[in-house]
């Protein structure tokens, strides 16, 4: 076979790849072919035969291994994809979600084209890698989802609506205007909406007779139109819909990351710190409180006890002596000498302009001044302290502590030297371990500091129950409804977090970047699963002039309701782009998406709206694709 026949072949089996090698040699082939071919030409072709059996021999081999090792393959798309979804033109990028689906369906369809190799990567994985994802997202945005609720619910549920709404009639009107068979529409609603559950409904419309094949069909040959429908409208809907929903707010205008910022500021309630339990919450940030070092020389300090000093000077406690170059082990009773050097915390000010003259010269003695200061959060366990102010404490301040921040119900209130603490508050505190220690048996509750420590009891026991409520279904006239393991999770990620920020002691804290990590490398890996799975099923579609409609009815019905919707959250009802767009995802099902927004926004806050339409549609669509069966 010449080299024009085999691009040919190619292009008739939409296996472009194949036909890349020939065509760098084409004006040398084509030479070599004419009346006079001329002598490179010859040579070139040459050159190409005996390197054409080279090439092809290892491309089998390699797509062979990805078949063989599918923790090979998910680990290369997943390299690929992160690396084409960082570049940038004019502005516009894949992201490493999308990237990643790109370049596991154009792999699996090369292997399927080329070679006969059928990818098939157990969807347990790629299951439980999405639920991961979703746990850690709630994670993130637990407390604000509730204040989302208060603020927009009626809003989000709205958009939900009418992306599920306008899906259907695109869909199914679609597939009758064009006089597609019985079968296609239901597949192009469960591909567009990428809820795969949907050919389940179809299916299971076939086969309880609810819906009788017109003469000359069988149930088998509906099934196989459900499922071309399907891998055809999957694969461009979830590639289209990442990029929709990463750069709705830039189509209309807005600035993603400002909107972000006015998002989170107005769903925090006004808070100007972390929640307990979130991320960044144990941060120490700017505070007029510092360490300073002094060597002892006034009388009034030499032969006097730590006991006495404290009592006399509340403000300004010692918190290390270092004699000899040596740090003394301190008690009450410990007894200051002429020369030593002791280490004092608080306000700079009062610091630089009076204790220089209280206490003796300053010293820059790394011994002295190595005290590391923390940030903690500690919930009010004691009674005997509730009902009293920070003034009557003492720990505004002093001791060597600070007093950050006050949260009440897992809401941030003024801070002030009369703000009264009850049981149950939350007082956010730096200083000094031994201080803090001090503080948090004071206050009858305990230190929790940041912690590099994998939390793995609370995810899995949250997971675990998110999971159980997400696969409870009840079948009403044939339809199961169901929350969703997906749905579950994320609100189980939500429950965790929100009760963590009326006690932190409830599961300890998180570290953000094992958070992170979670979310991200759970959707990515997910998507990668995915890819190998579906891009067969795109192969065996292909052909006619069905594929054409096929994608041009399954991408409208995946792009326009989301796009409409969007429009009718920032006009109509007024919301925040970021949030709009949230809701917007998750009326449209589509967690990629939902990550594509968070990683052009910047922030997490688009995920508060998500569960809302997310839940409501999941139950609409599977009402929407079991209908589409019936009236087809």
């Amino acid at each position: 076979m010449d080299n024009r026949k085999k691009c040919t072949k190619a292009v008739n089996t939409s296996f472009i790849f194949n036909a890349c090698l020939p065509l760098i040699f084409v004006t040398g082939a084509a030479a070599a072919q004419s009346d006079a071919p001329s002598e490179g030409g010859r040579v070139i072709g040459q050159i190409f035969d005996r390197i054409e059996p080279v090439i092809e021999t290892g491309l089998h081999g390699f797509f062979q291994l990805l078949g063989n090792q599918p923790i090979a393959f998910i680990l290369l798309v997943l390299t690929l994809g992160t690396l084409i979804g960082k570049l940038n033109v004019k502005g516009v990028s894949l992201g490493s979600t999308a990237g990643t689906l790109l370049f596991g369906v154009v792999f699996s369809m090369i292997a399927e084209a080329a070679y006969g190799i059928t990818y098939s990567i157990p969807g347990i994985l790629s299951s439980f890698m999405l639920l991961l994802f979703m746990y850690a997202l709630g994670l993130k945005v637990g407390p604000q989802f509730f204040s989302g609720l208060r603020k927009g619910g009626l809003a989000f549920i709205g958009i939900g609506i009418i992306v599920w709404a306008l899906n259907w009639i695109i869909c199914y009107v679609g597939a009758a205007w064009v006089g597609l068979a019985p079968g296609y529409a239901t597949g192009l609603i469960s591909g567009s909406y990428t809820i795969t559950a949907i050919l389940g409904v179809g299916q299971g419309a076939l086969t309880s007779g609810a819906y009788a094949p017109p003469p000359g069909m069988t149930i088998e040959e509906i099934g196989a139109n459900m499922a071309a429908a399907y891998a055809i409208s999957y694969v461009l809907s979830s590639i289209g819909i990442i990029l929709l929903i990463r750069y709705l707010p830039r189509i209309f205008g807005r600035d993603a990351s400002a909107d972000a910022k006015l998002a989170e500021a107005d769903y925090s309630g006004g808070a100007t710190h972390p929640v307990p339990g979130a991320p960044g919450a144990l941060t120490i940030g700017f505070s007029p409180y510092d360490l300073r070092a002094f060597i002892v020389t006034h009388d009034s300090l030499v032969g006097r006890n730590l006991s006495q000093l404290t009592s006399e000077f509340p403000q300004v406690p010692i918190l290390r002596v270092v004699r000899d170059g040596a740090v003394l082990a301190l008690s009450a009773e410990t007894v200051l000498a002429r020369g030593d050097i002791v280490t004092v915390r608080a306000n700079v000010h009062d610091l630089i302009l009076q204790e220089g003259e209280l206490i003796g010269p300053e010293s820059d003695s790394p011994l002295a001044r190595s005290v590391p200061l923390e940030v903690a959060d500690v919930h009010v366990g004691s009674h005997v302290v509730s009902g009293k102010t920070l003034k009557d404490l003492a720990s505004h301040g002093t001791g060597g502590v600070e007093v950050q921040a006050l949260f009440r119900a897992g809401n941030e209130i003024p801070l002030g030297p009369d703000s009264i603490v009850t049981f149950g508050d939350v007082l956010r505190l730096t200083g000094p371990d031994i201080a803090l220690k001090a503080a948090a048996k004071q206050l009858g509750g305990h230190v929790i500091l940041p912690t590099m420590k994998s939390e793995v009891l609370y995810l899995a026991l949250a997971m675990l129950a998110g999971y159980l409520v997400g696969i409870v279904t009840v079948n009403i006239s044939g339809i199961p409804f169901s929350l969703g393991t997906s749905a579950g999770c994320i609100l189980a990620g939500v429950g965790v977090s929100y009760f963590r920020s009326r006690n932190p002691e409830f599961g300890g804290p998180v570290h953000e970047g094992a958070r992170s990590f979670l979310q991200d490398f759970g959707l990515n890996a997910f998507v990668a699963v995915l890819s190998a799975n579906v891009g067969p099923k795109v192969i065996t579609a292909l052909g006619g002039d069905t594929i054409l409609w096929l994608a041009l009815i399954g991408t409208m019905g995946a792009l326009l309701p989301p796009l409409i919707a969007f429009w009718v959250g920032i006009k109509f009802f007024g919301l925040n782009s970021i949030i709009a767009d949230g809701a917007t995802t998750g009326g449209r099902n589509s967690t990629p998406g939902l990550n594509a927004i968070i990683e052009e926004s910047g922030s997490s806050v688009a995920a508060v709206p998500y569960p809302v339409s997310y839940a409501l549609t999941t139950v609409l669509a599977l009402i929407g694709g079991y209908l589409s069966m019936i009236l087809s």
